[in-house]
């Protein structure tokens, strides 16, 4: 739905937004939709670490209530209630938005792509921070990059994968572009709530899902269900949250209350990614160790034919809208150049240090 929609049928918007004064009176009280559980390690507790940064940094007049995926709208939905007015922000995944706009993967995580710090590079530096608000303008939102994994984990399952040939008629929570490409191995990809995995392993709606890393699956008790995890996680080299702010909501505050709201975000980018980084090896350790989990590095096979047809999907997707196919020119330039340093730096630097 575009922003002029939103807007136009947006009595309602706007009175939530004046319900609660925020265009007038200070200190000014935002809701805030979380697409995670409630004080889940690393997104759920990054969420309230910006809210906390809000905050102290406006010295109380900027006050953020984190409400948790279904407290005020369902996990897939943020951005919507974001857009309509009924929460005045929302941290949640760009590509639940996908739907709207194939653009809106580019924002998140691409397979094959980017790594965290080229993300951020491509966001901050890249051009690509402009072209995430022309996007998020036409459905009336502010994006600001507020988190990001690092590489993630290949996926559980319930049965070992041998070779593309098991992937056959399986169903896998695979969200974006991922689960595309493992439609192409001839797998049927769900998009199902973080919340809601454990219970779709073990009842049988899945075969096998993507969470996050160990630190997180862990957490989510997925070594109960499965005992299968895969390496490395192709379909999310380092994926980038999104805090997304009312766009009108935005255009109200003063430079400097969009100056805290955006430095408590990038603070959030850098203090989730290192969250990730110290606790991911630890927990890895403690899924093999006591949960006897097996980890598995995924067959060549599968990760070549992968590799083969990857630049067409990516490609084929965004064509199927002029703005994407602008953003995708704009994010595959930027990671032609930051594949060329990479050889030049870290991939040489990875190789010596062993």
């Amino acid at each position: 739905m575009k922003r002029r929609t939103f807007f136009k049928a947006g009595a309602a918007a706007t009175a939530a937004l004046a319900s609660t004064s925020l265009l007038a009176n200070t200190p000014r009280k935002l809701r805030l939709a979380s697409s995670w559980p409630k004080n889940f390690p690393g997104i759920g507790t990054g969420v309230e670490r910006i809210a906390e940064r809000i905050k102290v940094l406006s010295n109380g007049t900027i006050n953020v209530q984190v409400y948790a995926a279904g407290e005020l709208v369902p996990s897939l939905e943020v951005m919507d209630a974001v857009s309509a007015g009924s929460a005045h922000m929302g941290h949640t995944s760009s590509y639940y938005a996908i739907g709207k706009n194939p653009a809106f993967n580019f924002f998140a995580t691409i397979p094959f792509g980017m790594t965290a710090n080229e993300h951020y590079a491509w966001i901050r530096y890249g051009g690509g921070q402009q072209l995430w608000d022309e996007l998020g303008a036409e459905f009336g939102v502010k994006p600001l990059l507020a988190g990001n994994t690092g590489p993630q984990m290949g996926g559980w399952f319930v049965k070992k994968i041998d070779d593309a040939e098991d992937l056959q008629g399986l169903r896998l929570r695979y969200p974006g572009l991922g689960g595309e490409l493992l439609r192409h191995l001839g797998a049927t990809p769900v998009n199902i709530p973080g919340g809601e995995l454990f219970t779709a392993l073990q009842s049988g709606t899945v075969d096998g899902v993507e969470w996050i890393s160990p630190w997180n699956d862990l957490a989510f008790g997925l070594q109960r269900v499965c005992k299968h995890y895969y390496y490395p996680g192709f379909h999310e080299p380092g994926h980038g949250f999104a805090l997304y702010i009312n766009l009108e909501l935005w255009n109200s505050f003063s430079k400097e209350e969009q100056a805290i709201i955006a430095a408590a975000a990038e603070v959030e980018n850098s203090a989730m990614l290192g969250e990730y980084n110290a606790h991911n090896q630890s927990s890895l350790e403690q899924l093999i160790k006591e949960h006897e989990v097996q980890t598995h590095k995924w067959p060549e096979d599968i990760l070549s034919r992968l590799a083969a047809i990857v630049d067409d999907v990516i490609a084929d997707d965004a064509a199927r809208d002029p703005f994407a196919k602008k953003v995708y020119e704009s994010w595959k330039s930027f990671l032609d150049s930051q594949k060329q340093w990479a050889e030049t730096a870290d991939i040489p630097y990875l190789a010596i240090r062993k």
